[in-house]
């Protein structure tokens, strides 16, 4: 049975002083999440302040993005073995954001996922098509080709068992849209059966978040799917009492 999971991504938010209210407020109700496993992204600055803050927790801790390359002459990049210096157990890689913002290719994040499993991180991959790209039909096509990028990668579909997908239509995320349940689900399950082409034991452990204007209101709805796992949190990942309620409605 695959575990929930819940990760929020800070995203480009924050100070010292937020970051410690936000983790002293989940730490003070985490022991309500009864099973549920919970990590948190904060961005880069923050992580050795976080990581103290949680050394005492079952809060995992992430990046949200590093480098392909290994240590070298890459000017304000950040490597695989810097991320572990801070015990981070997982780094997001592919979201929405860097494919659109910084021009991040399927071949480029496809290159992040092995170098972040050589170096003992958990990738937490995410894929998810663009609002006109739903509207033609597309969404299957543009979801199959983010993933075959990794599928076809020497070890790839056995990579899949030490990563999590996170599923975020791009139209959905910070917009207040929110895909329903059954579309949500519907793509999911599409991902799982891609995965299952290739190896059904990896597709049936590995977790598919959705991610895309998950709130307290919504989430037990979303969670409550087959093939939805958990959540990729944004914005209700900055109140501690959104993001608690939000951890417990995926253990539900």
């Amino acid at each position: 049975m695959r575990q929930p999971f819940v990760a929020g991504n800070w995203k480009m938010n924050g100070s010292r002083a937020s970051a410690r209210k936000l983790i002293d407020g989940i730490k003070q109700g985490i022991d309500s999440v009864a099973t549920a496993e919970v990590a948190v992204c904060p961005s880069f600055v923050y992580l050795a302040d976080v990581q103290a803050m949680l050394s005492d927790t079952r809060i995992a801790l992430g990046a949200q993005n590093f480098s392909d390359q290994k240590p070298g002459a890459f000017t304000g990049e950040i490597a695989g073995d810097m991320l572990k210096d801070f015990d981070c157990k997982y780094v997001i890689i592919g979201h929405s954001e860097r494919r659109a913002l910084y021009g991040e290719t399927d071949e480029l994040v496809a290159s992040k996922f092995i170098t972040a499993l050589e170096y003992g991180l958990r990738p937490i991959f995410c894929l998810g098509e663009l609002l006109e790209e739903r509207q033609q039909d597309q969404t299957e096509s543009v979801i199959a080709r983010q993933l075959d990028a990794i599928l076809a990668l020497p070890g790839g579909v056995e990579g899949l068992s030490k990563a999590v997908i996170a599923y975020e239509p791009v139209w959905a995320i910070g917009t207040g849209m929110t895909a329903t349940p059954d579309q949500a689900q519907s793509v999911h399950a599409f991902i799982r059966e891609r995965i299952a082409e290739k190896d059904a034991n990896v597709a049936a452990g590995v977790q598919i978040l959705y991610g895309g204007s998950v709130k307290p209101d919504n989430a037990v709805e979303l969670f409550s799917q087959n093939d939805i796992d958990g959540g990729l949190i944004g914005g209700a990942s900055l109140d501690a009492g959104s993001f608690l309620t939000i951890c417990r409605a995926a253990g539900a």
